[in-house]
């Protein structure tokens, strides 16, 4: 059996287990030759856990219409605001801070983000999720 040929792979984000075929997602599926239909039911299978949490998602399209797609986790802005219980971070993160990361939360991020980031090194990772935590107006206790 020969290799199926990649047309095309892209990302999208979509809300885990709630996903819908209505704009953005449908027509950005449509667009790359993914049935939207049957790339919403097996997505939101595969990330009913996540329930309503927005994930990144790589999607990989064959010439012959079929397609792959790999979860990926959550972005870390998503995962600041969630673990702050925030809305959203600051518009001025330089003088308006919005809330405070305690070690412990900034460790349990980095960790459930591993995975995705270019480090296998938990400090290393913690100091990415630190400064995405400081654009957007987060202090880290120290």
């Amino acid at each position: 059996m020969a290799a199926k040929k990649v047309t095309k792979q892209f990302k999208i984000m979509a809300p885990g287990g709630k996903a819908t075929p209505a704009p953005p997602i449908g027509p950005a599926l449509g667009a790359n030759g993914v049935n939207p239909g049957q790339f919403i039911t097996q997505f939101n299978e595969r990330t009913k856990e996540f329930q309503g949490r927005v994930v990144g998602c790589l999607i990989t399209v064959y010439s012959d219409r079929s397609f792959e797609f790999e979860i990926k986790t959550s972005p870390a802005s998503v995962l600041i605001t969630s673990a702050l219980k925030i809305e959203k971070g600051s518009g001025t993160p330089n003088t308006n801070k919005v809330g405070k990361l305690t070690k412990a939360q900034l460790k349990k991020i980095a960790e459930e983000k591993l995975k995705d980031l270019n480090t296998t090194n938990v400090e290393a990772a913690m100091r990415t999720i630190a400064g995405t935590a400081r654009s957007m107006g987060v202090t880290i206790e120290e």
